[in-house]
């Protein structure tokens, strides 16, 4: 039988839901991510499940689970979607740029520090732009920009995703935070072989900070067997346990002001040069339709930032304050 000869095709509504289910593998999960309530979604589950006359779900007490034919039709369902999202996308940008919704997926050591610069450029130069911000960690946000959930990503490069192109906006050096008193407080001449024994604290595994301040640690010739101290979700904590004197930890300088500004019984050290850093970039789905617009949005983003204590990518860089 054709598409053309079936006499019901799966909805949008019941892919997407689907779609949900085998991501978070938890209706309520599922129904809260897409806006849907529970008992809708399981609907339009069991809906695409008769239509498709195969059982796409395994429902216990306690789990769900994808059955083979589940975990082959998500495959195509994600796809679906993407190129769905694809067309409204290609729909938008022809009918005018800067114009309808850009979901923005930001992780957590940026949205805090960055996203008053975004919010105001966006305010004052794209103002009929709907802007829908998004924070999450890296490995969801590849998803969300993969499945077509999220449009553009303001993130810590390299990826290393062949279908994703970066869209580099600044590079930034690491501070040492102390407790007030330490004798690596308020120096600026700091070796990086310093970190080689300091009791440092870090963030959760899942934050790509975590990891790249292990990678700075193993540079500088940090022993795996020294201890490193995780108790922290987020940076603010993290700031706070420095402050009761219980370590040390590593913050971008965009988030020195705003982490340490309001404490004295914090200190902050600064690596001499070249100081370890890391690349900032917004990212974007490689031949996205609207890749002109996202292309103008980083390039006016990177004036917006040239304010900010790094330096900005492709152009002079900004002056970083002392």
């Amino acid at each position: 039988m054709t598409v053309g000869q079936r006499a019901k095709q799966p909805t949008l509504a019941q892919l997407r839901a689907f779609a949900a289910v085998a991501e978070h593998l938890h209706f309520r999960d599922a129904a809260a991510a897409i806006g849907m309530s529970q008992p809708a979604l399981s609907g339009a589950v069991s809906a695409l499940e008769e239509v498709l006359g195969v059982r796409l779900v395994e429902r216990t007490t306690r789990r769900v689970l994808l059955s083979p034919a589940g975990e082959r039709i998500a495959v195509r369902a994600k796809a679906v979607l993407y190129e769905v999202g694809a067309l409204v996308d290609e729909a938008e940008a022809v009918r005018a740029p800067f114009t309808g919704i850009l979901r923005l997926g930001v992780i957590p050591t940026v949205a805090p520090y960055l996203l008053p610069s975004v919010l105001r450029l966006v305010r004052e130069r794209y103002p009929v732009l709907d802007l829908q911000v998004h924070e999450e960690q890296t490995a969801s946000l590849l998803d969300g920009l993969a499945a077509g959930r999220l449009d553009l990503l303001l993130l810590a490069v390299p990826l290393g995703q062949p279908a994703v192109t970066e869209l580099p906006l600044f590079e930034e050096d690491f501070v040492l935070v102390t407790p007030a008193g330490h004798e690596a407080g308020g120096r600026r001449d700091l070796p990086r072989e310093v970190l080689r024994e300091l009791p440092l604290l870090l963030l959760d595994e899942g934050h790509c900070l975590r990891d790249q301040a292990l990678d700075i640690c193993r540079e500088a010739g940090r022993a795996d067997g020294v201890p490193v101290t995780t108790t922290a979700a987020g940076l603010s904590t993290l700031v706070q346990l420095v402050a009761g004197g219980l370590g040390v930890t590593l913050l971008p300088r965009t988030a020195v002001r705003v982490e340490t500004g309001r404490n004295d019984r914090l200190a902050t050290g600064y690596f001499t040069a070249p100081a370890p850093a890391r690349r900032i970039a917004l990212a974007m789905r490689t031949g996205a339709a609207r890749a002109a617009e996202f292309e103008a949005f980083a390039e006016a983003l990177r004036e917006a930032l040239r304010t900010l204590p790094v330096r900005v990518a492709a152009g002079i860089p900004a002056p970083v304050p002392p």
